[in-house]
């Protein structure tokens, strides 16, 4: 998709999936922390009441309309994470893997732990050590 696009040219343009079915009205442009690029959309859909996020860079804008190429079908299903809020870096991961694209963005940051819970314990782990004594 063409970078330079003003995102918020793209809110109330129409949305169309891959077969040329009309999937909403865009309602919602999100835009990348790191470079400040349009990234997804949220497409208000009539059938399903509620947004589905679309990825943007796959998608291509043709005489003022977003064309998705994906099936409604996989949009309609995609992650639902309400609109208006901010998009975690977990919520972003969960799209990716919904539409099957590859996540290139920078690499890992190399603390492990990053994004873990701090429920399990991992061999490396450098913290305080309680013994567990079997009677």
């Amino acid at each position: 998709m063409q970078t330079d696009i003003d995102p918020r040219n793209l809110i109330g343009r129409k949305a169309f999936d891959r077969n040329g079915t009309k999937i909403g009205t865009i309602d919602e442009v999100y835009l990348d922390d790191a470079t400040g690029v349009p990234e997804w959309a949220a497409i208000r859909t009539g059938l399903f009441s509620r947004d589905a996020f679309v990825p943007l860079e796959p998608s291509d804008l043709v005489e003022g309309n977003l064309h998705v190429p994906f099936d409604r079908a996989l949009i309609k299903d995609a992650p639902d994470f309400g609109v208006g809020r901010h998009l975690s870096p977990e919520q972003e991961l969960q799209l990716y893997h919904h539409y099957g694209l590859d996540v290139t963005g920078p690499p890992p940051p190399p603390d492990r732990d990053f994004g873990n819970l701090a429920t399990t314990e991992t061999p490396d782990d450098n913290g305080p050590r309680t013994p567990h004594h079997h009677p």
